[in-house]
């Protein structure tokens, strides 16, 4: 989290900085209208340039995925970075916009300014004014979409597979954006760093807008498969798919998740990978939980032999570490990361001591009976709640059952709220942030 925020702080001072180094939002004499010209300037150059790296981090790029920790991180910086493009260009419309409107309600009068010759402008800067009308219009419409189309992404209730679809035009609202600030930037700026960095930040955006609108995202990542068996655990409201891959899969660690994509016209879904990898079988398992329109028809849609999708792997929930002990938490379906993680142990064991706390309200006695036996293969200590058996757990609980927890790290996959709880109590009673590892699954 710590990374992510810096990340968005540096790329606003930048742009701020280099900006403040061309223009200046103290104009002399200082007037409404005086400060409003380099004001629009500034928030628009500020806008573009969040939605341009936004669109960058869209393509999934794998070498800022390893620099962040994981691409759960990316996506949560993509969304905030989405939350302050929507902010910036509402400021940015209201002071293009609204002036107007209070101009022509009466409220302000705009000071007379005298027409400049084509001669005056130049001929790249006339030609640019020419096009002011027209990137205007663009401009305020994109914005609208655009303003419509990242609401949506923020909305949960939204459904996944509609989001999927509808998320992808926010690449069309940009690149008609892009037009907008080409033609409407001050010509001036293009000849100082501002320039230069707005010129790339729109190309790389740019290009990305193209990849994600082609559906050539990380497509050299993807691979097919073809589902080998399928089972049901209809109590917890689970499915568990294990899927024949390619040889072209690359392996991945056990933690890590990839999009996947089993029926027509529906987008590639994230989940978490529920088995290690075996080179020799290319056999790979996803669990997943009935959590919204699209997993609750999961059992009657999946068949056996039916083709799909899988690119990957991603992530850095990877339980790599040098501490001695580690401790796991798996909240309902955040047991997931573990199932795998077991696997990998029963066959490759580690010096490190393990206690796996599963915590769950939904119980079937033949998933706990698999997961009690993968835990003793994998030498591990398992600590298994049903809330209403055995009430809710908190880090005092784990605590109590781990006592040498301060030599451990901590490693937790579930609802985010009960995650932030966790480790907001470790930390405040001694463990260092860096050992506390949650996967922000949230990619919305």
């Amino acid at each position: 989290m710590k990374n992510i925020n810096l990340a968005l702080f540096a790329l606003l001072l930048l742009l701020s900085v280099l900006w403040l180094l061309a223009d200046t939002l103290l104009p002399e004499p200082f007037t409404y209208f005086s400060f409003r010209t380099p004001f629009v300037q500034y928030t628009g150059v500020l806008g573009i340039g969040v939605m341009s790296v936004a669109m960058m981090l869209a393509t999934r790029p794998r070498w800022l995925e390893q620099r962040f920790g994981g691409l759960d991180k990316l996506y949560r910086l993509h969304k905030r970075l989405g939350i302050t493009a929507l902010v910036v260009t509402l400021v940015h419309w209201w002071w293009a916009k609204g002036t107007k409107w209070m101009v022509g309600w009466g409220w302000l009068s705009r000071p007379q300014r005298g027409a400049r010759s084509a001669e005056t402008l130049g001929v790249v800067e006339g030609w640019l004014h020419g096009q002011r009308g027209l990137a205007e219009t663009v401009g305020e419409w994109a914005f609208y979409a655009a303003v419509i189309l990242i609401a949506l992404a923020l909305i949960k209730r939204f459904p996944y597979h509609w989001f999927a679809r509808t998320h992808t035009v926010i690449a069309v609202a940009y690149l008609a954006l892009v037009f907008h600030a080409i033609m409407l930037t001050k010509a001036d700026y293009w000849l100082q760093p501002i320039g230069w960095l707005l010129a790339m930040l729109l190309l790389g955006g740019t290009i990305a807008a193209l990849l994600v609108l082609t559906g050539s995202v990380a497509r050299s990542r993807q691979v097919q498969g073809t589902i080998e068996s399928i089972i049901h655990y209809p109590a917890l409201r689970v499915v568990e798919a294990a899927i024949q891959v390619q040889p072209e899969w690359p392996g991945h660690h056990a933690g890590q998740f990839a999009f996947v994509r089993a029926t027509p016209g529906e987008g590639a879904h994230p989940y978490t990978i529920a088995s290690a990898w075996n080179a020799a079988t290319h056999r790979i398992v996803f669990i997943v939980k009935a959590l919204g329109d699209h997993t609750g028809q999961l059992p009657e849609r999946l068949k056996v032999g039916m083709p799909v999708s899988i690119e990957g792997p991603y992530g850095r929930f990877d339980f790599r570490d040098e501490h001695p002990r580690q401790i796991w938490v798996g909240a309902g379906i955040g047991i997931t990361p573990f199932i795998a993680r077991l696997e990998y142990l029963a066959h490759q064991p580690g010096a490190q001591t393990i206690d796996l706390f599963h915590t769950t309200t939904d119980f079937d006695q033949g998933a706990i009976d698999k997961l009690t036996a993968a835990a003793l293969a994998a030498k591990v200590r398992l600590h298994v709640l049903v809330d209403a058996r055995d009430g809710r757990l908190s880090a005092d609980g784990i605590r109590a059952a781990v006592p040498q927890w301060p030599n451990a790290s901590l490693w937790f996959c579930g609802p985010p709220a009960f995650g932030r709880a966790l480790r907001k109590d470790f930390l405040r009673n001694g463990l260092p942030a860096p050992d506390f590892h949650q996967e922000l699954f949230q990619l919305r």
